[in-house]
């Protein structure tokens, strides 16, 4: 659910209920920077970097950006590191110890199961994520926007400390590339082996399923299967990419999985897009699924990371029935679809859009390109277009796009605050089908838990 929207606070609420409480992994190293430099209230950051294994490390992290008080409210954040092919050494510690802080919020005080959730596209921040999560002993990874052949080898080497790595595609290259992480060079070589997660896959057909589950080496532990009404990123259209009247694409039956060749592929598997109601769960356990994924219902809890004034309004629309949510497909630097709440006031409006200033100081997006001298640069379709098409990117990629790492942050209070004046505008997503969400506030007007979302999708 982008960038801290599923927070530790959510996931531990989901887990005390009994199910597995997911946090968003994307970004944390941003998240965990930002929140220390606004003085962490309540001191829980502090309190989880207490307990991290290499005290030195997260001391180094603290000293970095935590602000006793906090910054002044239109004071810009310091900035971290953006990600590459190599990152320094303070880059990793951070997206290490911010991994570890945010799983082991979550798991603070009980045994539920809580898992992490990271985006394929991402690929240069994932080692380095992945194994500070499992420092803090996360029982799940699931990681969609992509295929993730290449998560099992990873997480089989974290465990065990070793040193893990993962090929990166890098456009117009010459030669192959990747991205490495060695324990060693952090100090955590010498600690004891690492309860190896379980990965789930998330897929959208029963081919990549099957393909997944064929060899050894790219078989996952079980797939969430996620259609095209889920919220976030969505599988584009296969086939050739048509639009309706409101510029979205249109999905037809070749879009939907074949879940009896999903269930012959001999792996556990989880539903999701839509089945966010108690008739749709039974419905996806009548199918042979485990269990569902699920996330606006809890997007729209009390627990949710989303800012109290986005949340407070998104509501205040659905109690009104006029809250619409769009499948953009050119809003998103990956090229890949995208759910977008409408909302006035945020990126949503295009009034608002135009507004804001074009460029990529996150780089969370970023795409990595083989210069003509045969050096690595970056370049991501919602910078600058000059600098953008400067780098040999082809200037259509840029039509329409939108900086989400920004927009994300700012749903969660964390936007940046510019030196010129100008504030980042958060951009929200939800999942299209919004039916469970209005039961709920049918019946809980003034908003609902998350144990109260758990207890509704699962009545006793």
């Amino acid at each position: 659910m982008g960038i801290g929207v599923s927070s530790w606070r959510l996931a531990r609420e989901v887990s005390l209920a009994g199910q597995l409480g997911v946090v968003s992994g994307t970004a944390l190293d941003t998240v965990l920077a930002r929140r220390l430099q606004d003085g962490d209230p309540g001191g829980h950051l502090r309190r989880a970097l207490a307990a991290f294994p290499v005290p030195a490390m997260a001391e180094r992290v603290l000293q970095r950006y935590y602000r006793e008080g906090g910054r002044r409210p239109s004071q810009p954040y310091r900035p971290s590191a953006r990600l590459t092919l190599r990152p320094g050494l303070a880059s990793l510690e951070l997206a290490v110890v911010a991994n570890f802080a945010e799983v082991w919020l979550a798991r603070e005080g009980h045994d539920g199961l809580v898992g992490v959730n990271f985006l394929e596209k991402v690929q240069m921040a994932t080692p380095a994520a992945a194994y500070g999560a499992m420092l803090a002993g996360v029982d799940y990874v699931l990681m969609g926007a992509g295929i993730p052949t290449q998560i099992p080898r990873l997480l089989d080497a974290l465990a065990g400390h070793e040193v893990a790595s993962l090929d990166v595609h890098v456009d117009g290259a010459t030669s192959s590339y990747r991205t490495t992480l060695d324990p060693e060079v952090l100090g955590t070589s010498a600690l004891p082996s690492l309860k190896r997660p379980t990965f789930l896959a998330i897929v959208s057909a029963h081919v990549l399923a099957a393909y997944l589950a064929r060899d050894d080496s790219t078989r996952p532990d079980g797939f969430v299967i996620e259609g095209p009404r889920a919220g976030g990123h969505n599988a584009p259209p296969r086939g050739r990419l048509v639009l309706d009247e409101h510029g979205q694409p249109v999905y037809g039956p070749r879009d939907d999985a074949d879940l009896v060749k999903v269930a012959d592929v001999g792996l556990p598997f989880w539903l999701a897009g839509s089945y966010g109601t108690p008739a749709r769960v039974q419905e996806a356990l009548r199918a042979g699924a485990a269990g569902v994924q699920v996330g606006t219902v809890f997007a729209l809890s009390e627990e949710s990371g989303l800012a109290g004034d986005l949340r407070g309004e998104l509501l205040h629309r659905l109690g009104r029935d006029d809250l619409a949510v769009r499948t953009d497909a050119s809003v998103s630097p990956t090229g890949f679809p995208f759910k977008v709440a409408q909302l006035p006031g945020t990126l949503s409006d295009a009034e608002v859009s135009a507004a804001r200033p074009r460029l990529c100081d996150l780089g969370y997006l970023r795409v990595p390109f083989e210069r003509v001298d045969g050096s690595v640069g970056y370049r991501c379709p919602a910078e600058p277009v000059d600098a953008y098409v400067r780098k040999g990117g082809d200037v259509a990629d840029t039509v329409g796009r939108s900086c989400l790492c920004n927009a994300l942050t700012a749903d969660i209070g964390l936007g940046q605050h510019r030196k010129d004046g100008y504030a980042e505008q958060p951009l929200v997503t939800l999942g299209e089908d919004l039916d469970g969400a209005r039961e709920l506030l049918a019946t809980h007007p003034r908003g609902w838990t998350a144990a109260t979302a758990v207890a509704y999708l699962l009545p006793s």
